[in-house]
């Protein structure tokens, strides 16, 4: 390899939003956040965590009815207006 082309590749400490930290080797400068790891992860801990996805689905059912609503008063309106006459 030649010399001085390639990042440092030092000792970080990563920490994890549980509080969970380990170390490992990396070129990223300085200590490193991260929201899950092994020490939390549903697949490694075998049980279930569940998620607040910010309403995600309420928000879209929200709009599916809002969306039905329109297209049933648009229905609505034409069935009462009369066909143009030719």
């Amino acid at each position: 390899m030649k010399p001085a082309i390639h990042p440092a590749y030092e000792e970080i400490k990563v920490i994890c939003a549980c509080g969970s930290t380990f170390t490992t080797r990396s070129t990223h400068k300085g200590d490193m956040r991260v929201e899950i790891c092994s020490s939390c992860h549903p697949f490694f801990t075998g049980r279930q965590k569940l998620v607040d996805t910010e309403g995600r689905v309420d928000r879209f059912q929200k709009k599916m009815a809002k969306s039905q609503e329109l297209k049933d008063k648009k229905e609505l309106k034409n069935k009462k207006q009369p066909a143009p006459a030719r």
